[in-house]
């Protein structure tokens, strides 16, 4: 079982250095991050409430608050220098938003939330742990409200998840990666506990989260989402 101290220190470590490569090493980044920002159910002028899980530097968080000026954000990750970084980037931006250092697979997650979005973090946790966040994230919802985690997954058999690796290796290469930026990916790698989608998708149905689907897949990398259902009552 991995620490989540462990992975918060292994980021720190990197924490200056990780949104310059992004784009090289997340093929499709801009399906994968453009999906999740196409997700979000709300139009530029409107109020309303994100939370975004592992938010790492605040990338997500800074596109959502590009698009969604008037929207308030709550950032919660586990890694100190990363929430730093997130904080000079909505600094830079003229910003505000709520950031929070801590383990969400444990500490409560507030709200209630009109968007909950993560990007490339869940996939930390393990299987019993991603339930578990999963079934906060419904918590922390309004009825009505939206999950769109943008992630990194298994495949679905052996053999696919060894070919997702292989491409994904080939196609970091084509895009100009450095081989010591690759091999400190791949470094990172060892704290990942990836699920198929499918897998994923069932989750969040037997939870009760309505209109679940993938919205977005190439290889490894693929955006799913859930709405918790308006009619929704605690004692239901």
């Amino acid at each position: 079982m991995v620490a989540h101290k462990d992975i918060g220190a292994a980021f720190d470590a990197v924490a200056d250095d990780y949104d310059a490569g992004r784009r090289a090493l997340v093929p499709g980044f801009d399906g994968l991050y453009g999906t999740a920002l196409d997700l979000v159910p709300f139009g530029p002028d409107d109020r309303f409430c994100v939370l975004d899980l592992g938010a790492g530097t605040g990338l997500l968080a800074g596109l959502v608050q590009d698009l969604y000026p008037k929207a308030r954000l709550t950032l919660i990750d586990v890694a100190p220098a990363m929430i730093e970084r997130a904080a000079e980037r909505f600094a830079r931006l003229g910003r505000r938003a709520d950031l929070i250092v801590a383990d969400y697979t444990a500490a409560p997650l507030g709200g209630p939330y009109d968007v909950v979005v993560s990007a490339l973090s869940i996939h930390h946790c393990e299987d019993a742990d991603k339930q578990s966040v999963f079934r906060a994230v419904f918590d922390a919802l309004v009825p009505g409200g939206v999950f769109v985690n943008a992630e990194q997954v298994a495949g679905p058999t052996p053999a696919l998840d060894g070919a997702y690796h292989a491409r994904w290796l080939d196609q970091v290469r084509a895009a100009g990666a450095a081989e010591d930026a690759i091999a400190a990916a791949l470094d990172r790698m060892a704290f990942d506990r990836c699920a198929p989608v499918d897998t994923q998708l069932g989750w969040l149905r037997d939870l009760g989260f309505a209109d679940v689907d993938c919205w977005f897949k190439a290889g490894r990398f693929a955006v799913y989402a859930g709405t918790k259902p308006r009619d929704f009552r605690r004692d239901s």
